[in-house]
């Protein structure tokens, strides 16, 4: 019995070490693809990513693309997406918060 529960604990390590992969590289991208300069930090730009990837795994799943051979292209895409959403959500707040500009031009 021991034994399936270090395997379990293999596992949700290996998981949660994934996740946080996966995620600083979808944010990476996201930020990326987002046009502008943002004001985000390495640190906000891998919990978006993770945020990202978790949330487009689950989608993936509820989709019945999550268990794929070899790459799961569809499952990135999905996180990426989402991934993109929180830059432009995270940059849009922060527009706000500090007083700036959010991107649309105002009325003289």
């Amino acid at each position: 019995m021991t034994d399936k529960c270090h395997r379990g604990e293999l596992v949700m390590i290996g998981s949660i070490i994934s996740a946080v992969i996966i995620g600083a590289i979808i944010g990476f991208l996201a930020r990326l693809i987002v046009p502008g300069k943002q004001n985000m930090s390495i640190w906000l730009t891998v919990g978006v990513g993770i945020v990202a990837a978790l949330i487009g795994t689950w989608i993936a799943s509820l989709l019945g693309v999550a268990h794929t051979r070899g790459i799961n292209w569809i499952e990135h895409l999905i996180q990426l997406v989402l991934a993109v959403i929180g830059v432009l959500i995270v940059v849009r707040v922060q527009a706000t918060r500090s007083g700036g500009s959010s991107g649309t031009p105002t009325q003289p």
